[in-house]
């Protein structure tokens, strides 16, 4: 495993629940005001399971982020940590993809990233 790989990091909030040679299924689960440590993802697909309020933080710039649940989400491969800034805790899949992304061509990524 890699050190900063985020079953390592925070093994109370991640669990594998399926792998093969080609995606990692994570389920995410935490309570209000968790905060990851230092972790890094591929590129990912997330399925929210509940309501969450998050903020994400990463190279000194943060974001906050809100989504009801049932949101399908491109997650492109980012190191960052994660904080729960709402009332409720959070619980999400993520897909994570093994094998390397496509280069987009000239007129940029094809596709929606919602």
């Amino acid at each position: 495993m890699i050190q900063d790989d985020p079953v390592v990091t925070d093994p109370e909030c991640y669990t594998v629940i399926f792998e093969n040679d080609r995606v990692r299924v994570l389920e995410y689960r935490d309570r209000p005001g968790d905060r990851t440590h230092p972790h890094r993802h591929p590129d990912s697909v997330m399925y929210t399971l509940s309501a969450f309020r998050r903020r994400v933080s990463s190279g000194g710039r943060e974001v906050e982020v809100e989504l009801p649940a049932g949101q399908v989400r491109w997650v492109s491969a980012q190191e960052h940590v994660g904080e729960n800034i709402g009332d409720t805790g959070t619980h999400a899949v993520f897909v994570e993809l093994k094998e390397p992304g496509l280069a987009a061509g000239p007129a940029g990524a094809l596709g929606p990233t919602q």
